[in-house]
């Protein structure tokens, strides 16, 4: 299978400059595990549930930390027409659960790991 099959089209994210409290807000508005961290329209990062436990854990206050400064710069993704065996790899070898699809050179939504477990069980 491929990842256009099974990724959640549309890029949920915010600003590098929100603070963690807002990120926090609309991950559980949103229902997700991570976000895209935009520098204006560009995708610089992602943010994770993992990333905002690890602030608070530092003691970073939830209102004045950024996004940014907690979120993972070294961004991975997945291709549009990867294999979906391919990216699960990937991500279990990175350690992460949500990836950024690439379509060519645009973001174009996000696949995780309960995605390719849901591929692995149901199909």
């Amino acid at each position: 299978m491929r990842v256009e099959e099974v990724f959640h089209p549309g890029t949920l994210s915010c600003q590098d400059s929100d603070s963690l409290a807002e990120v926090a807000r609309k991950m559980t508005a949103d229902h997700v595990g991570a976000l895209a961290v935009l520098d204006n329209d560009r995708v610089i990062g992602i943010i994770s549930e993992r990333d905002v436990v690890r602030a608070i854990a530092e003691q970073a206050d939830p209102r004045e930390a950024k996004a940014t400064s907690f979120a993972s710069h070294k961004l991975e993704t997945a291709s549009f027409g990867e294999d979906t065996r391919d990216a699960a790899r990937r991500m279990l070898d990175a350690g992460i659960r949500h990836l950024p699809v690439k379509q060519g050179h645009n973001v174009v939504g996000v696949i995780s790991m309960r995605d390719l477990l849901a591929v692995e069980t149901w199909l």
